[in-house]
């Protein structure tokens, strides 16, 4: 019994695909330019500024503060005491005492 491949011959080598034989793209031809006459539909121009007096933009000004640094972020709670470094510095929320001495005699 032969077994075969479609995409491949015996040797294991794959086929180069068949070509289409003939003209399989004709010649690019533009359609032919035709003017679009004014009195059928307003022109985009006139559509643009119609637009623009209808939906004005935000009048933004620099004292705004869009573009003003934000405040520094702190903590203010009481349940961590404080940050610790653990390896490669990996920062740690220190909740009581006895974590601050378990990290701090912590070795590689």
């Amino acid at each position: 019994m032969i077994y075969g491949s479609i995409t491949h011959d015996y040797n294991g080598r794959k086929i180069k695909g068949k070509k289409a034989k003939g003209v399989v793209y004709g010649k690019y031809t533009p359609p032919p330019f035709k003017p679009i006459s004014s009195t059928a539909s307003p022109s985009f121009a006139d559509i643009r500024l119609a637009e623009a007096r209808q939906y004005r933009s935000v009048d933004v000004k620099a004292s705004d503060g869009i573009c003003a640094k934000p405040d520094k972020k702190e903590y203010t709670g009481t349940l961590v005491k404080g940050i610790s470094t653990m390896h490669k510095s990996n920062a740690v929320p220190i909740i009581n005492e006895q974590e601050a001495k378990e990290h701090a005699s912590m070795r590689r």
